[in-house]
């Protein structure tokens, strides 16, 4: 019997200094039976950075061909593709040819470094593609804040983020390893 998916629920409000975006999303996530707290957490934070009315949980990790989250214009472009992890080169490339903007979440420390060095130089022409590092240490901070339930206030200003609940606070640091000319 195939193990299912568990129901987190979030009420999450966004203050975004730097977009000038304000809102609360009320948001279902499904954790999928081989996704860590720390890693639906940073999906989370990737809606946070990324909050709009249009924005989407994919199936992720269920499926091949649809990020963790996107944006769809009311035509069904695709507007914005996030994706977290590692992605090899090819996946990158058919992301950035059917989405106006790619951007990729690494969380994986000196994997994720590893990971980028072959990488960099055969994707720095990509123009609609940015990749971010989110600390190590911040990602397992962020999976404390785990919960089924979870009311969580999201505040960006000047390139910082912070996650937080009632009960504790994330500073999340990040390193933008390569950073798209094109942003919607």
């Amino acid at each position: 019997m195939a193990l299912k998916a568990t129901i987190c629920k979030a009420r999450l409000q966004v203050a975004d200094m730097d977009r000038h975006y304000f809102g609360e999303h009320v948001l279902t996530v499904a954790r999928h039976p081989s996704e860590t707290d720390e890693r639906m957490m940073l999906r989370l934070l990737a809606f946070a950075r990324h909050a709009h009315p249009d924005l989407a949980f994919g199936r992720g990790v269920s499926a091949d061909d649809e990020p963790d989250l996107w944006r769809r214009s009311l035509t069904g472009e695709i507007e914005l593709w996030i994706q977290l992890g590692q992605p090899d080169e090819r996946e990158i490339r058919r992301a950035c040819g059917r989405a106006h903007q790619v951007v990729i979440y690494t969380y994986g420390g000196q994997g994720s470094r590893l990971w980028w060095e072959p990488l960099e130089g055969k994707l720095s022409s990509l123009s609609n593609l940015t990749v971010i590092d989110v600390d190590s240490q911040s990602v397992t901070e962020l999976g404390r804040l785990a919960a089924r339930g979870m009311e969580l206030n999201a505040t960006l200003q000047d390139g910082m983020m912070w996650l937080a609940t009632p009960e504790a606070s994330v500073e999340v640091s990040v390193e933008i390893r390569q950073q798209a000319a094109t942003t919607q």
